[in-house]
């Protein structure tokens, strides 16, 4: 079946999302553009706009009711992508907007893991503050976000202060990934010893864990 051709107002959206211009994204929909159009990988506007950190536009589409958990061929969604970009003010802008924090891109991942991954430490603190999500959940690489940021990190501050952070949050330091193999483990293998010392304070001792009150789980 054939896409129906975009009309004037669409073609308007696509521009001001690319450009960021808030006003002229709010006269598009006015006209009549389709907010939940989507290109040829199937990206909505608001996915666009999130991709490209277009926070004041992505504002306009939320507020006309766009869809925040709408995910294109690649599996990303505007939600999804704030955990690569780190941008912790479109993170806020889309929670008016509903999104399903359990929302996983296809390696099985929720937005907090390749946040911590990257280094965005404000996004991991601000995301595992504001939201329900599960610091704990496991990719389908057999990872969670502690041992992604230990695995595919460089042991530099940034990602001490990312393990920090996912601590304070109440990530458990005893899960192993698929190979049996915990986060300090890793980082003791490839000489993160700054990482691996603040994980071995944070692993149970005889039952009891110094895991903060409030972690999410």
């Amino acid at each position: 079946m054939t896409a129906k051709p975009p009309t004037p107002a669409d073609l308007a959206l696509s521009d001001a999302v690319r450009r960021g211009d808030a006003e002229a994204a709010r006269a598009a929909l006015r006209a009549g553009a389709d907010r939940e159009r989507r290109d040829e990988q199937g990206r909505t506007p608001l996915l666009l706009a999130a991709l490209a950190d277009r926070v004041a536009v992505a504002g306009v589409l939320v507020a006309a009711g766009a869809d925040v958990n709408a995910q294109d061929a690649r599996d990303d969604s505007a939600w999804l992508v704030t955990g690569v970009t780190g941008s912790v003010a479109m993170m806020r802008t889309l929670l008016p907007g509903g999104p399903d924090v359990t929302l996983t891109n296809r390696f099985g991942g929720v937005s907090v893991i390749p946040a911590s991954e990257r280094g965005h430490t404000a996004y991991v603190r601000a995301v595992l503050a504001e939201t329900d999500m599960d610091v704990d959940h496991v990719n389908r690489l057999g990872w969670t976000a502690l041992l992604e940021a230990v695995v595919l990190g460089d042991g530099d501050r940034t990602h001490l202060d990312v393990v920090a952070a996912l601590l304070d949050a109440g990530a458990d330091p005893s899960l192993p990934d698929g190979d049996g193999v915990t986060a300090r483990a890793h980082a003791e293998r490839r000489g993160f010893c700054a990482i691996a010392d603040l994980l071995r304070r944070a692993e149970p001792h005889d039952g009891v864990g110094p895991r903060p009150e409030g972690g999410r789980r």
